[in-house]
């Protein structure tokens, strides 16, 4: 019998307008996301392979999320035909294989930090891509399309800002007086960067972000014709499995790489596949379904947050004052985005009354006239 405390809080939740379960979603969403980046970097250092890694994490996902999409949309899901699994498998290229391939290869070559801070360029992008697609409409003339502009940009510069700029340190180790959460010998699990490629890792950061933000706004006018949401997701997940093996067949020939040789290992890839990807994809494919490619991927500024406070907390990293300031920069950017958003809405709604008001005065005109006159022309009329 279920407590009665989460019971109702079960109702709360429920009863919540969609808007609210959105935005609690997306936040959720982040900070999985951002513990991912922790968690992919300590795989990376314990030897895990580039392509493994990807291979069991998308198992994992499949098979978390193959039963729930098999029982729950068997009447909304259409009958499979070639132009689907066309699209799927594009989508799994764009969304699976290159998304997170290159966020591995350049995730080896940076940091946990950089990597989540550089990935705030997937709104501008995303932005973009549904502009030039006529996904988004932005009405530059327009105070809701010029807050989303503002915002976008906001979002990027504040996570420039926490890349960029340092600054005095406002809470670390220093201020601790030597108290770390974490034991000095657990935090290099992180690893160093300082020895890797740099401009190499940043170049497979920005193809990760390129076709993540291609993930995002592809999913869209796909999820309009399959609105089977968990069942596209599963399709994806199935054919990047497929597509990474094949890459695998080729470029990982060592048998041993595909066996774990620790717990911390099996830990890693349970994490990303089960709250990276399984979870993650079917949280983030129903707020795209229902707030937009633009609204989801607005969101991913503050997972820089979220990493920068979790690695001064529990890994005792310093956190700066161009942290702080990125951060306020974040938390504008998102607000300017979101009340566009919101103001867009609105005038829609006024536009959808106007317009049929206006239809139900022009079919009263009609009706009132075609009383008012004859049905037959009077015989003053000649033709």
């Amino acid at each position: 019998m279920a407590e009665p405390g989460s019971s109702s809080l079960y109702k709360r939740i429920c009863g919540m307008p969609e808007r609210a379960k959105l935005h609690l979603a997306m936040l959720a969403l982040q900070f999985g996301y951002a513990g991912f980046h922790v968690v992919s970097r300590a795989a990376l250092n314990m030897g895990i392979s580039k392509l493994v890694f990807p291979v069991y994490r998308n198992i994992i996902a499949l098979l978390l999320l193959l039963p729930f999409a098999y029982f729950l949309e068997k009447k909304e899901r259409p009958a499979l035909n070639l132009s689907f699994i066309v699209q799927f498998f594009f989508l799994a290229l764009c969304g699976i294989t290159a998304n997170q391939g290159f966020y591995l290869l350049g995730l080896d070559n940076t940091s946990p930090t950089f990597a989540s801070a550089i990935q705030n360029s997937v709104p501008a992008i995303t932005f973009l891509m549904a502009a030039a697609l006529r996904i988004e409409q932005v009405r530059i003339k327009r105070k809701d399309g010029i807050a989303k502009l503002l915002g976008t940009f906001a979002c990027v510069g504040g996570a420039t800002v926490i890349t960029l700029y340092k600054g005095p340190t406002i809470y670390g180790r220093s201020t601790l007086h030597g108290t770390y959460f974490m034991n000095q010998q657990q935090m290099p699990i992180l690893g160093d960067a300082s020895a890797k490629n740099w401009t190499l890792g940043c170049i497979y950061l920005i193809g990760h972000c390129l076709s993540w933000s291609g993930w995002l706004v592809l999913q869209a006018p796909v999820l309009k014709k399959y609105p089977a949401r968990l069942s596209v997701t599963s399709y994806t997940c199935f054919f990047g499995v497929l597509q990474f093996l094949v890459i695998a067949a080729f470029a990982e020939r060592n048998l041993s790489a595909w066996a774990f040789h620790s717990g911390g290992e099996v830990f890693t890839i349970f994490y990303a596949g089960f709250v990276a990807s399984g979870i993650a994809f079917a949280v983030q494919i129903w707020c795209i379904d229902r707030g937009g490619p633009v609204f989801v991927a607005v969101y991913q500024p503050v997972q820089t947050l979220v990493v920068a406070i979790m690695a001064s907390v529990a890994l005792g990293e310093e956190f700066h004052l161009g942290g702080i300031l990125g951060a306020i920069l974040i938390v504008i950017g998102l607000y300017l985005v979101l009340w566009g958003k919101s103001e867009e809405r609105k005038l829609a709604k006024d536009n959808v009354v106007i317009s049929s008001a206006s239809a139900d005065h022009v079919h009263s005109g009609i009706a009132k006239s075609s009383l008012a006159e004859p049905l037959l022309p009077s015989s003053s009329e000649s033709v």
